[in-house]
């Protein structure tokens, strides 16, 4: 049986191979998806992705499901809960933002109809299709995830860098970093 030939940063880890496999640059459309990739790209600055993809579920729990509705209510003592939770990175720092982030996500879904309307845009509506054939040509950062970061500090998120937005676009398809050699573009030239 011939092997598998993933992204090389996945690696043999059952979770990693998952994630890689059924879910990262996938086109999202679903403002829910939108609002947990967004946090938990946030909540990964400093981290690796691995330490807070091991705790999504943890995440998903203490997040409500990543109801941004909900999140945006949450009050001190909530926050202050949350802090003693090991399902999550307890940051203090971190977990405002998501609060923040709430807030200012339903700003942006009451502006544009919805946060994929909004987001979407900064790429022209469609997935933009890299031509990788190493991991090491992948760049930290674009145009497109500056202006959108820029954009979104501008509107009040928090932990929303030039890196960290090109990561959440990766995550969400709104780029195609799968290497030439993955089975994902087989067929491609």
């Amino acid at each position: 049986m011939a092997q598998v030939i993933r992204c090389s940063w996945v690696g043999d880890r059952p979770h990693l191979i998952r994630y890689h496999d059924q879910e990262w640059g996938k086109p999202v459309h679903d403002d829910r998806q939108h609002f947990e990739m967004l946090q938990l790209e946030g909540a990964q600055a400093g981290l690796t992705w691995e330490t807070i993809l091991l705790r999504r579920d943890g995440y998903r729990r203490a997040f409500a499901r990543f109801d941004p509705m909900k999140v945006a209510r949450f009050d001190a003592r909530r926050k202050a809960a949350l802090l003693k939770d090991s399902g999550i990175i307890r940051n203090r720092l971190k977990i405002d933002a998501a609060v923040t982030n709430a807030r200012a996500f339903l700003a942006v879904q009451r502006e544009f109809g919805s946060f994929d309307a909004y987001v979407w845009r900064f790429v022209g509506g469609e997935p933009k299709n890299n031509r990788w054939t190493s991991v090491h040509q992948v760049p930290a950062t674009t145009a497109e995830s500056e202006a959108l970061s820029k954009d979104l500090k501008k509107r009040g998120f928090r932990f929303v860098g030039g890196t960290i937005m090109y990561a959440y676009m990766q995550a969400v398809g709104m780029v195609n970093d799968h290497t030439m050699d993955c089975f994902l573009r087989r067929g491609e030239k």
